[in-house]
């Protein structure tokens, strides 16, 4: 029996530790693997039927690799993860279970593990599951008709966000210490912040995505959800395939970041008409009077987005990578109407018009980038407002989904047209008592700073002990 069964409140500090914490608990003895799986695998079984955060549960394939890791334990072994569980999103290879991405138009079972979650296994973590997501991760909300309606554990009325949905909903919830997310114009940031965690996107090619490789033609990265700052550092030095800094990513969470040119700016970087609520305009005020009495230059200014073609360089790879994406299902006669729609419009960019967009992109990073010329990072709203409530797209067609949805999380899709890194700081809350964030982005390759400027946050205004209702 877990020597934390009968002290209720040490269980679910133990649950709520976060992944980095969890790995030094156990590397300690204080706690088994298997105790440690077995404390989620008991929340999963009562909350998620309310949640419906996983697609698939590992009961058994978990628990053998939760035996095995403390075997390891006990014999002396020592990995950064090691017996540590992890969710991973519908949308990565899993050995033996189909990757489903939302949709009956699934293939069979994969015979490999993608090589983010071997990265993650060779560094200790168990996979506890997979997590639920919109069909072909197109939307920022997580319901589709095969697998029904994720829900935001601060409010089951409304949605977690998408498309990483159902990894952000564990996460918050306490289903999982920390999870796999994708990001291809938001889908790491926008369930993030409306679910009250840390995400960051990580400079394009830092994690692998392979086979997914060159997911909507440059757009999507893999990147972690987690509870604190060290969680995703620790996430990013297991997982890199980039030169990290110097001492590794969690080494440079723990230091103090200089003294840091800070700008900020609610202006809409894609020319949306996207009305920024109050409480997402009082985070990043707040922020930035936060971050002035940490030492820091700030000042109120924006970057040039380019609009007009930053629209049109995002959209267009969005929409064409939708439909090779919808190509290669196994049945895409399975697909719901809905992307059946955005599959189409996606083929209609022709190969030589998506080349002629992907050789603009250095010409957009430069003119976007230039604000870094004498500034460190750009401080942003996470979101434009709050999360959708459940159902509210229900057999609305394409492009009225895509219209109503853009504005919510105008901030993001910018960045994955640049390529690099920028994360959600959990903040405060709005008039709903839904979570708000702030937006921090870095220079191409800099998590560094941002991961240093997170944790200096993090110190002062410490989120990790909130816990949703439905937890």
């Amino acid at each position: 029996m877990c020597k934390l069964r009968c002290r209720s409140m040490d269980a679910t500090t133990t649950v709520f530790a976060g992944a980095a914490k969890q790995a030094r608990m156990l590397a300690s003895g204080e706690i088994t693997s298997s105790e440690l799986l077995e404390l989620y695998l008991e929340r999963i079984a009562r909350l998620d039927g309310e949640l419906n955060a996983y697609r698939i549960v590992l009961w058994h394939s978990a628990r053998v690799d939760a035996i095995d890791a403390q075997r390891r334990l006990d014999a002396g072994e020592r990995l950064p993860l090691l017996g540590v569980p992890i969710a991973i999103k519908d949308d990565v290879d899993v050995a033996g279970e189909s990757t489903a991405w939302g949709s009956a138009a699934h293939g069979p079972a994969k015979l490999r593990d993608a090589e983010v979650v071997q990265r993650l296994r060779d560094a200790g973590a168990i996979v506890i599951g997979k997590t639920n997501v919109p069909e072909m991760t197109i939307w920022p909300f997580t319901e589709s008709a095969t697998f029904g309606v994720t829900r935001n554990p601060w409010d089951t009325a409304r949605s977690p966000g998408g498309s990483s949905g159902g990894t952000a909903a564990a996460v918050a919830a306490g289903l999982a210490p920390f999870g796999l997310g994708s990001d291809g114009g938001g889908s790491i940031r926008t369930p993030a912040t409306w679910c009250g965690v840390y995400g960051i996107k990580p400079q394009r090619d830092r994690v692998p995505i392979g086979p997914h490789d060159d997911g909507w033609h440059g757009l999507i990265v893999n990147g972690p959800i987690t509870r604190t700052v060290e969680d995703a550092a620790l996430f990013l030095d297991v997982t890199t395939t980039l030169p990290p800094p110097h001492g590794g990513f969690v080494a440079a969470a723990a230091r103090a970041p200089v003294r840091l040119r800070i700008a900020f700016s609610t202006k809409s970087p894609l020319g949306l008409v996207a009305r920024v609520g109050k409480a997402q305009q009082a985070a990043v005020g707040e922020a930035a009077t936060l971050l002035r009495s940490l030492g820091h230059d700030v000042v109120e200014r924006a970057p040039d987005y380019a609009v007009m073609s930053a629209g049109w360089n995002v959209m267009a790879r969005y929409l064409r990578g939708i439909h090779d994406d919808a190509a290669k299902m196994a049945h895409p006669e399975r697909l719901e109407p809905r992307t059946r729609s955005m599959a189409r419009a996606g083929g209609r960019i022709s190969d030589r018009r998506i080349a002629s967009v992907r050789a603009g992109e250095t010409a957009l990073a430069a003119r976007v980038n230039a604000i870094f010329d004498d500034i460190d990072v750009v401080l942003t709203p996470g979101t434009a407002t709050g999360p959708p409530r459940v159902g509210a797209f229900t057999q609305r067609g394409a492009f009225i989904t895509l219209n109503a949805t853009m504005g919510r999380s105008p901030f993001q899709a910018i960045f994955n047209a640049t390529g690099q890194p920028a994360a959600v700081v959990p903040w405060g809350f709005d008039g709903s008592g839904l979570p708000t964030s702030v937006q921090l982005v870095g220079r191409p390759a800099d998590e560094a700073t941002l991961l240093a400027l997170s944790a200096q946050i993090e110190s002062v205004r410490p989120w990790a002990h909130r816990r949703p209702p439905v937890s």
